[in-house]
Parts: structure tokens; C-alpha cells; sequence
């Protein structure tokens, strides 16, 4: 387990750890299993600093973008790097060798700079507004742990690898779909819990998550069609494209009940 923390912090975040003991197929679904508990100590942050932008006269949008320039150095900029990767892929050719040679490469082409720049667009209309209130606050941590739990939907045994090697390839098929649905109730019941402290109702946190899960899944399966499995860049997208998901719907239920 405590391998696994490991691998899960020192791949997921900026955050120094001393290296896993052992790195094997068991590790790997440990850590991504265990990948939501990497943002604890981003949702501590996001609590205290949703909390001074509600006591300062901070610009909203300022505020927002402060917010993702901060997530993006604790991740090192890895889940956008993904999802201009795959984006490219995807646009690149239908061809599934050629689309994964694109993604490969690393420099990054219109599709991946648009999708870059959309996502956040939308992430930053997302935080503007929320970030205003304890309630949006509340949703932004979930946001956030829901789609880092899409990981281990992404590395269940049913979605394959589509290479043979790299970060795909350690993880894939990692986790039992059993382990997946555990984790995903656990977190359906603890946000449940926390939009029922924090307002507007006990039942926004849930369709938050489960938003999150339809927007990561999505990317999942157009991955799965288009390369044949997952690989490193895909798990990226689908952490960025679960949280923008996520976030855009907590905006749309917090405005409708406020």
C-alpha cells in the first residue's frame, strides 16, 4: 500500500516522495487506485484560498486563473500535456499506428493547442463562479477527486493497452472492476456528505461525480476505439476532460439553486 502512495504521488503531482521499493502490476493498480487521495493537500489549499477570495475585493476571473496556474505547476503540467497529445492523435489519422506515432512525438499541433485552450476556457468560467461561494468551493474538491478516480476506471481489466510499453502499458488492466466500483460508491457517499454540509443539496456532489465519470468514460472509450487501449497521454485527458466536466456542471446546479 504504501508503494503504491508512493507511485501515485510521485506520477500524479510535483510533490518529492522517495521512490516505491518495487514498481510492478500490483503497485500500479494500487496507485491508481489510491489516486484521489493525492489531492488531499490540493483541496486543504482550495479551501483556504477559496476562503480568502471570498474575504478580498479579488477579481474573480483573476482568482480562476490563479487557481489553475497553481493546479498545473502541483501536476507539472503532465494531464494537458495528455490531452494536447491525444487530441492530436485523434485528429492526426484513423490509421491507429500513425495516430499513436503523432501522440508520441510530443510536439503539439493545433488540435492539442485548441483543446488546451478550450478546456481551460471552460475551467476558468467554472472557477470564476464558484469559487465565490463555500458551496462552489465544496464542488471544486470534488471536481477534483472525482476525476483523478477516473484513473482507475481507465486502468480497469476490461480497457487494454495500446502500446507494449511506457506508462499505459504498466498500468493498464491494473485494477479489478470490482475495486473500481468500490471506489467509486465510497466516493458517491462522501460527496454525498459534503454538499450535505455544505449546501445547496446532498444530492449535487453525486451528480457532480457521476458527471465526471461520464466525461472521463467518454474519453476512455473513443481512446479504446481509436488506439486500441489507453496509454499515458489518454489517462492525462481523461483527468482533464472528467474535471472540466465536472466543474461545468457544478457551476450549472450551484447557479440553479442559488
Amino acid at each position: 500500500m504504501l508503494d503504491g502512495l508512493k507511485l501515485a504521488f510521485g506520477t500524479l503531482t510535483a510533490i518529492a516522495v522517495p521512490a516505491p521499493s518495487q514498481i510492478d502490476r500490483r503497485v500500479a493498480g494500487r496507485a491508481m487506485t489510491l489516486a484521489p487521495l493525492t489531492q488531499l493537500p490540493w483541496v486543504a489549499v482550495l479551501l483556504l484560498w477559496g476562503w480568502t477570495v471570498r474575504q478580498l475585493p479579488l477579481p474573480p476571473l483573476l482568482a480562476a486563473a490563479t487557481t489553475l496556474v497553481a493546479l498545473t505547476l502541483a501536476t507539472r503540467g503532465m494531464h494537458l500535456d495528455g490531452l494536447a497529445d491525444t487530441s492530436d492523435g485523434l485528429s492526426a489519422s484513423y490509421d491507429r499506428l500513425k495516430a499513436l506515432d503523432v501522440m508520441h512525438r510530443g510536439n503539439i499541433g493545433p488540435s492539442g493547442v485548441a483543446a488546451v485552450v478550450l478546456v481551460l476556457l471552460v475551467d476558468a468560467g467554472a472557477l470564476a463562479f464558484l469559487l465565490t461561494t463555500a458551496s462552489g468551493v465544496v464542488l471544486v474538491c470534488l471536481s477534483l477527486i472525482a476525476s483523478r478516480q477516473l484513473l482507475a476506471w481507465a486502468c480497469s481489466t476490461k480497457v487494454p493497452s495500446a502500446r507494449q510499453e511506457g506508462l499505459g502499458a504498466t498500468v493498464a488492466g491494473s485494477v479489478q472492476p470490482v475495486t473500481v466500483g468500490l471506489g467509486f460508491l465510497l466516493l458517491l457517499g462522501v460527496s454525498a456528505l459534503a454538499t450535505y454540509w455544505s449546501g445547496p443539496t446532498w444530492w449535487t456532489g453525486p451528480v457532480v461525480v457521476c458527471c465526471a465519470a461520464l466525461g472521463g468514460v467518454a474519453v476512455i472509450h473513443r481512446a479504446t476505439r481509436r488506439f486500441g487501449g489507453i496509454t499515458g497521454d489518454v489517462l492525462g485527458a481523461v483527468i482533464e476532460v472528467s474535471f472540466a466536466t465536472a466543474m461545468t456542471v457544478s457551476a450549472v446546479l450551484l447557479s440553479v439553486h442559488l
